[in-house]
């Protein structure tokens, strides 16, 4: 718990700390150290179809493959990554967490069959507030490691909605069902991976493919984490 408060004002006034820990980084590493890395609670769920992301949209829409590179709970560092990339104006961390999950995404059978990254957009006055949307830093992590173009404004987010955290999966249906539109026109049959940062009840994402499948699109789903419990 201490470790945890300290490490950001270590960050701070020490930039070559790792994150979580605030050990002396070595001159190959970037946010973390090696044992922070590995300790890093990765779910290898691009390995297989039948995964926990895949069955969470089961009937509900069809995705060609869905993934998400860590688990998300409160006893990993995975957490206060999020945190600081989400709420505490660290872009950085949402880059590099993207290029862990594209080096990951190399191992996947069927990467290859992608043909572009979408994240899922922002409200524009929330992006205006946080001053980026953590998924296409996300996505422009992946792309730095499997060279993807990516289209941040493929989706257009037309509501604002508010926050899904304490909503239940019926009310976070209600709450973006109507919120997202296709900008322009895709090729058919195009193969669109849709990033985001957090997969909880999945309704968010449900939407988005929803919108992307009406405009003609394949989609598959790869989020940087899966919260349970």
């Amino acid at each position: 718990m201490f470790t945890s408060l300290l490490s950001p004002l270590v960050h701070l006034f020490y930039p070559h700390c790792c994150e979580l820990c605030g050990t002396d980084l070595q001159q190959t590493d970037e946010l973390l150290c090696i044992r922070c890395v590995q300790a890093l609670p990765v779910t290898h769920f691009h390995r297989y179809a039948g995964n926990p992301v895949a069955n969470v949209f089961n009937g509900r829409v069809v995705v060609q493959h869905a993934t998400a590179a860590y688990y998300y709970n409160q006893s990993s560092g995975m957490q206060q990554l999020i945190h600081r990339f989400k709420y505490r104006q660290r872009p950085d961390i949402a880059t590099w967490l993207g290029k862990q999950t594209g080096y990951q995404l190399q191992d996947s059978s069927w990467i290859k069959d992608i043909d572009i990254l979408v994240p899922v957009p922002l409200f524009p006055r929330k992006e205006k507030l946080r001053g980026y949307n953590q998924a296409t830093l996300l996505a422009k992590g992946i792309a730095q490691i499997i060279p993807l173009p990516v289209h941040p404004a493929a989706l257009m987010r037309l509501q604002f909605t508010a926050t899904q955290t304490k909503k239940g999966r019926t009310d976070r249906w209600q709450n973006v069902a109507a919120a997202f539109k296709v900008n322009g026109n895709l090729p058919a049959g195009i193969h669109v991976l849709l990033i985001d940062d957090v997969i909880t009840t999945g309704a968010t994402t449900e939407a988005c493919c929803m919108a992307l499948q009406q405009a003609g699109a394949r989609v598959s789903i790869c989020c940087l984490a899966y919260a349970w419990s």
